[in-house]
């Protein structure tokens, strides 16, 4: 069975512009054409695109995706993703330490901050002194 951009937009929750782009930039192969030049969907492009969302939300570049699927066509591509999965692993759990510390420092700045209509405030201060250490 074989549909329209539109369905495969609404199937997926994926914007068409965004689907285009996959396309473009090859992540997402390109579809068939119908005799009236529109594109027509399989389910292995519902598939893909499924893969490349739920990959996106897991914080793979677009780069780590492309190299997930064509590891995901491989013989045996088991080792390969482990590695790349533990690598992407500890990228987040770096930016969730670095997040937790620039939470602190906000929570610090708030802490300190008299919330009311004084005008020295220690939330704009501490964005300033971040700006210069930065």
């Amino acid at each position: 069975m074989r549909y329209g951009i539109g369905a495969l937009s609404r199937d997926t929750g994926c914007n068409i512009e965004t689907i285009r782009y996959y396309e473009r930039i090859g992540l997402l192969p390109e579809p068939p054409r119908s005799a009236g030049g529109h594109r027509t969907y399989a389910a292995e492009h519902t598939r893909t695109l499924d893969f490349i969302l739920r990959a996106r939300t897991m914080g793979f570049s677009l780069a780590e995706i492309r190299r997930l699927l064509s590891l995901s066509e491989a013989e045996a591509p088991c080792d390969d993703v482990q590695a790349m999965a533990l690598t992407h692993i500890s990228a987040i759990r770096n930016r969730i330490a670095e997040l937790e510390q620039l939470a602190a420092t906000l929570q610090n700045a708030t802490n300190r901050c008299a919330g009311n209509s004084a005008p020295h405030c220690p939330v704009i201060d501490t964005l300033f002194d971040d700006a210069k250490s930065a």
